[in-house]
């Protein structure tokens, strides 16, 4: 799937939605390992960007996209619009993030 054609909003620039096949979604379970715990914590005491946490967002953000992406792919999609992502803690330390949207079929008009 062109990246191109994935997008927060509903629609895209000179293309027509054909056809709708459903919800599609990525999901990944993340932990703090105890050496990211322990950075952290000293980042944490000197103030500003915690970057160990960071890296960690930033990875779990990126493989629940992909995921989604997967998904998509073998629902036959050329195309996900109304992308979102959302994160919840499973249990302390423990965070499951989520990236979701509608696959669709588009035709370039």
């Amino acid at each position: 799937m062109n990246p191109a054609f994935v997008t927060t909003t509903f629609d895209l620039p000179n293309c027509r939605i054909a056809r709708n096949l459903g919800v599609v979604r990525g999901i990944t379970v993340r932990s703090r390992s105890v050496v990211g715990n322990f950075v952290g914590g000293l980042q944490t005491m000197l103030g500003g960007n915690i970057s160990i946490y960071t890296e960690l967002c930033e990875h779990a953000r990126q493989e629940a996209f992909d995921i989604m992406l997967q998904h998509g792919d073998q629902m036959g999609a050329n195309a996900i619009v109304g992308v979102r992502y959302d994160a919840n803690e499973v249990m302390d330390g423990v965070t499951e993030v989520l990236a979701y949207g509608t696959a669709v079929i588009i035709e370039q008009a």
